[in-house]
């Protein structure tokens, strides 16, 4: 199980958290990492924690004032990035040209949608990996596989019929184990979040508790 946390702008440690991601990974069977802002992929990679950027622009070295290249990301110490948060949505062509980018310096893609007919589109492009994530779910701590499991299974097949290969991973409001094993069920074989680690009072115990059933 892929456990992706997006650390977003949020006002947390984004080394301690990834310390401790580091931690659960060594002493659990989940692939945990960490997604923090650009500028600190540095220090969250030296931690020893499996490090992901939060976007990388669709652009090549150049006159790209203020662009987040993945050449300077993948040097930074990060193994792969998202593309197309709800937060930070992309035209298709640039989710395309954005796969390719990372493709270019080794890192790995999630690419997140908001729907079953979005997953199937994004799998076309070929992503390591989809994500589910109902907008409307997201930071409200209630996880879609419980809200509405259909959008998960939906998600699921729309991937395997474009291509099998690409893994989903279930998004929006998974803050526990519970949720973690509901996703899991449901034919996701990781989960993206956010606040539920990086807004924790004890993020080492959320995280924690998120691989208690794995």
């Amino acid at each position: 199980m892929f456990i992706l946390v997006n650390l977003k702008a949020y006002d947390c440690d984004p080394v301690a958290i990834a310390a401790a991601a580091a931690d659960v990974s060594d002493d659990t069977d989940a692939r945990v990492a960490v997604a923090p802002q650009t500028a600190e992929i540095a220090r969250v990679a030296e931690t020893g924690a499996e490090t992901w950027a939060q976007h990388v622009d669709p652009v090549e070295h150049g006159s790209h004032t203020g662009s987040a290249l993945a050449e300077s990301v993948a040097t930074a110490g990060a193994r792969g990035t998202l593309l197309n948060h709800s937060e930070r949505r992309l035209r298709l062509a640039d989710i395309d040209s954005g796969v390719r980018a990372a493709e270019r310096v080794g890192l790995d893609t999630v690419v997140c949608a908001n729907n079953p007919a979005q997953v199937g589109a994004a799998t076309a492009l070929s992503p390591d990996m989809v994500a589910v994530e109902p907008p409307e779910l997201i930071g409200t701590g209630t996880p879609v596989s419980h809200a509405d499991p259909d959008v998960v299974r939906e998600a699921v097949d729309a991937a395997e019929a474009v291509d099998s290969e690409v893994p989903v991973l279930c998004g929006a409001g998974i803050s526990t184990g519970e949720d973690v094993a509901a996703a899991a069920e449901l034919g996701s074989e990781g989960v993206l979040l956010a606040s539920g680690v990086a807004k924790a009072e004890d993020p080492r115990a959320a995280l924690a508790e998120l691989v208690t059933t794995l």
